[in-house]
């Protein structure tokens, strides 16, 4: 049984304004202190799976007090890192993490790449990418990074083109070419598996596929490539805090190879180690 607690992102919202007007008076969290537990905001899957593997596992032989906290959106992560309510976060990527903090403010950084999911599309009416027909509704994340990333899937295996040098802020309106006139919906990433009997087609960001039962590297009409695939998954804290004893203990235990073994028989080629 996994020993986390979920959070929705309204709880979060509420608790962060509370810790925003309490943190003046009080200097007590466990998240601050190096002697308390290191609290790590994940998404429930697989990022806190793999955490609840070395809080289970590998944490008290080294020494580490591990606290996992699940979170189901990828905002309130960084946001609880950067105010403190939690220690380090695990749940994105690099691109991700560049575009939140220049449109945030804030201050996180990478502190060790873990695992990658790749990006697949998914189909509860069609069999192949080449089934799609014309005018099919597809599904894509509406957050900056990911839609570019989906629509670059969808570039990659000859369904669209985009525009040349578009990079990770690529949007609809940077296609060029349309052969299918697909229409583009655009929904908050946790919401694209659940809209596959509304749409066509969906692109879904692998932590939320697993999460509705399917499974990447068989149920997806086309999957990322991980070759040289910047969009590695890894543990996260608020500038200043790469070198915290816990941070680095932990840092330490998801690249080793208990974890990597983990990750290869638990997602059978859906989630890839990155080390």
């Amino acid at each position: 049984m996994r020993n986390t607690a979920k959070f929705t992102a309204a709880a979060l919202a509420v608790g962060a304004l509370t810790l925003g007007l309490t943190a003046c008076g009080s200097s007590d969290s466990g998240s601050d202190s190096a002697d308390g537990p290191l609290i790590v905001a994940a998404s429930p899957t697989p990022h806190a799976e793999i955490l609840t593997f070395v809080k289970d596992n590998l944490a008290k032989d080294a020494g580490l007090d591990l606290e996992v906290k699940e979170f189901t959106d990828y905002v309130t992560p960084n946001t609880a890192t950067e105010d403190g309510s939690v220690g380090a976060n695990y749940f994105q990527n690099q691109p991700y993490l560049d575009d939140f903090n220049k449109k945030n403010g804030t201050h996180i950084v990478p502190v060790v790449t873990v695992h990658l999911e790749p990006l697949g599309l998914y189909s509860h009416k069609f069999k192949s990418a080449d089934d799609l027909k014309s005018g099919a509704t597809i599904a894509v994340p509406n957050d900056t990074v990911n839609e570019a990333r989906a629509l670059k899937l969808l570039a990659d295996n000859g369904l669209i083109t985009l525009k040349d040098g578009v990079g990770n802020e690529a949007t609809p309106a940077d296609i060029t070419e349309n052969p299918k006139n697909f229409k583009f919906k655009e929904l908050e990433a946790a919401q694209t598996p659940r809209s596959l009997d509304d749409v066509d087609a969906a692109v879904v960001n692998g932590n939320y596929a697993i999460e509705a039962d399917l499974e990447p590297a068989s149920d997806a009409l086309v999957l990322e490539s991980a070759d040289d695939n910047p969009y590695g998954n890894f543990l996260a804290v608020k500038e200043g805090n790469e070198d915290d004893p816990r941070v680095e203990k932990l840092a330490e235990l998801l690249t080793s190879p208990e974890v990597k073994k983990f990750i290869e028989d638990e997602y059978d080629g859906s989630v890839i180690p990155s080390f």
